[in-house]
């Protein structure tokens, strides 16, 4: 898919960095399943960049636009787990 990550340009290139990983952890979990340990250190990281819920929700809004996966649907998917491993399905 072609896209474009939804990103703060006054975020540093590290910060950058860290929010483009979770949304690519997000891009795993729907596209060949992800290891929830794996995607919730990437959410914690992610959590350090961008600290309000309120940008988070923008943010996620969007990514699912351009993407049509859901951050939001996959952190609920992990948050009630019962196995190591999710895998989203379509």
């Amino acid at each position: 898919m072609e896209y474009s990550y939804p990103i703060n340009l006054d975020w540093s290139k590290d910060e950058m960095a860290t929010v483009i990983n979770f949304y690519q952890a997000v891009e795993k979990a729907y596209e060949v399943g992800i290891d929830t340990s794996e995607i919730k250190v990437k959410y914690s990281d992610f959590k350090q960049v961008v600290r309000s819920i309120g940008e988070e929700k923008s943010l996620g809004k969007e990514f699912e636009k351009a993407s049509g996966y859901s951050a939001y649907r996959v952190m609920q998917l992990v948050k009630n787990a019962t196995t190591s491993k999710i895998k989203m399905q379509p």
